[in-house]
């Protein structure tokens, strides 16, 4: 067996293992200490990967924390995408089911993405020292992505008659606003659940207030 054969039979999970591990370190140090704080030394730490194996896969901090916030606000988009069509694509009692809507929305940022909205916890919180880049990279790969798929789904209930959203885009925006506020805009600390449900019930009917027919 020549050398390029043992080459190509050798297994390639191994880089992409180091690079899964790195990205799932370098979420866990950005979400606990920011940005800012966070130190490469920190990430290899957690990783369990020297910080010559992150050098080589990202040229910087700037890009592994670009990375980072891509992929968490892919996986979060998805989760929050599902759960809109699932309680949102057959509505029989409005307010009722977008209160349901609003906790299950509320849930991934206690649940399975918690280091996700960590993390934008701290990109609030130091939105200045972050590279522009990072923060267009995660408002289109989560936060707009989301907001469209709850826009078409205000679209089709206007066009029920259920609501009077001449902006479908504008009133997904207060939806999403309203029901996520004490999760998104308190700081670094995530809300209680009793913290949620009031939020999203005081949201919805605000909500209902300004867009109902």
């Amino acid at each position: 067996m020549t050398r390029n054969d043992a080459v190509k039979g050798r297994p390639r999970g191994g880089l992409a293992d180091k690079r899964r591990a790195i990205l799932a370190g370098a979420l866990a140090v950005f979400a606990r200490d920011g940005y800012t704080r966070a130190s490469i030394d920190a990430i290899s730490a957690t990783a369990g990967v020297s910080t010559r194996t992150i050098y080589n896969h990202f040229t910087d901090k700037a890009q592994l924390f670009q990375s980072v916030i891509q992929e968490s606000a892919t996986l979060a988009a998805e989760a929050q995408i599902a759960i809109i069509d699932r309680h949102l694509g057959k509505v029989t009692d409005l307010e009722s089911d977008l209160v349901e809507f609003g906790r299950a929305f509320a849930a991934p940022m206690a649940g399975e993405h918690a280091e996700h909205f960590a993390l934008v916890r701290q990109i609030h919180a130091e939105a200045g020292h972050i590279p522009p880049a990072a923060i267009e990279a995660w408002q289109e790969t989560g936060p707009r992505r989301v907001r469209h798929a709850l826009a078409d789904r205000m679209r089709h209930l206007s066009e029920r008659g259920l609501l009077r959203a001449g902006d479908p885009e504008r009133a997904a925006l207060h939806l999403m606003v309203l029901i996520s506020a004490a999760g998104t805009f308190r700081g670094v600390t995530a809300p209680t659940e009793e913290e949620v449900a009031e939020t999203v019930a005081s949201g919805v009917h605000a909500f209902l207030h300004g867009y109902h027919p």
